[in-house]
């Protein structure tokens, strides 16, 4: 039987899977639920009863699996993770504990990373050596590829742009412990904390609602003119563009791919997006491009089985 592998994406609300030849072609993809509940410990044994169930589904045994490959929102090192707080977990060892309970081999890096890889192989930065990845979901992710390595650092911390402290002045605690992340203004969560400031600002120029806003909405009425999008999305692409230029000067990358959910807004966040960080970057790097992920929400997947192949 032809060989596969899984590509296993876990995001703050749902983990994206995937199944994949050894080729690379993408066979399925499918989503569960991130079930974060009591410090997240449903969420291994949910990806392991997925994955073994599309197998059996699929009549696909075990020999025929050449592994799975995990991505997950915060460090990693060696296949352990010393927490990920937008899944709530503390210390774990993701591939001794994914790889018992599913009897299969598991390869692990942070999701960023491996979204870059990803890209990398098949996506925006086909065919680049150096490259830096920025994913704005629930949280910001970053990760960073140079000379088609993985770059995890030290503690597995490696590019987690998500936690550069930006602001001096924001008191409200990121889920890292600190406050000021760029995570806490350009991350979905973010968008809509500042949408909400700006909406009770701009009381009838808006068509916003403050209890049911996302970061959609604020993108999709963005061409309006719409006050509190307006000065929303300004407020987000001046903190991202000026994180991008502090990444760069530190990585140097041919490109920076830009992915996640929010960044489905295409152009209208790309290009305030691109003009911030040319504002703000180190002169040898000002025409590094800025570009949206071609393979979309599913380069984590795609990383993720890279990771095994």
């Amino acid at each position: 039987m032809e060989q596969v592998c899984f590509g296993i994406d876990v995001g703050g609300t749902t983990v994206k899977c995937g199944l994949f030849s050894i080729a690379g072609e993408l066979i399925e993809k499918w989503e569960i639920p991130t079930r974060t509940q009591n410090c997240g410990e449903a969420i291994l044994p949910d990806i392991a009863g997925t994955v073994l169930g599309k197998m059996n589904e699929r009549g696909i045994e075990k020999a025929s699996v050449v592994g799975i490959g995990i991505g997950i929102p915060g460090p990693v090192k060696n296949g352990r993770t010393p927490g990920a707080v937008n899944l709530y977990w503390g210390e774990k060892d993701l591939v001794a504990e994914l790889s018992g309970l599913t009897g299969l081999p598991v390869c692990a890096g942070n999701d960023a990373n491996v979204a870059a890889l990803g890209e990398m192989w098949a996506g925006a930065a086909k065919g680049q050596k150096t490259v830096l990845m920025v994913t704005l979901g629930t949280g910001v992710g970053g990760g960073a590829v140079v000379d088609e390595k993985i770059v995890e650092g030290a503690h597995g911390a490696g590019a987690e742009i998500g936690h550069l402290p930006v602001d001096d002045e924001l008191e409200v605690k990121c889920n890292c412990g600190n406050s000021g992340c760029l995570e806490q203004f350009c991350s979905a969560t973010g968008i809509v904390r500042i949408a909400r400031e700006e909406i009770a600002k701009a009381g009838s120029r808006t068509v916003l609602q403050a209890e049911t806003v996302t970061a959609k909405d604020v993108f999709d009425v963005l061409e309006s003119g719409d006050s509190a999008a307006v000065n929303t999305v300004e407020i987000f692409a001046r903190y991202l563009g000026r994180g991008i230029a502090m990444a760069t000067a530190v990585l140097d990358p041919e490109t920076v791919v830009i992915g996640g959910g929010v960044s489905r807004a295409g152009k209208k966040l790309l290009d305030p997006v691109a003009e911030n960080y040319r504002k703000y970057a180190f002169s040898a790097c000002k025409a590094t491009s800025l570009v949206l992920a071609s393979l979309g929400n599913d380069a984590g997947i795609y990383g993720a089985a890279r990771l095994v192949l």
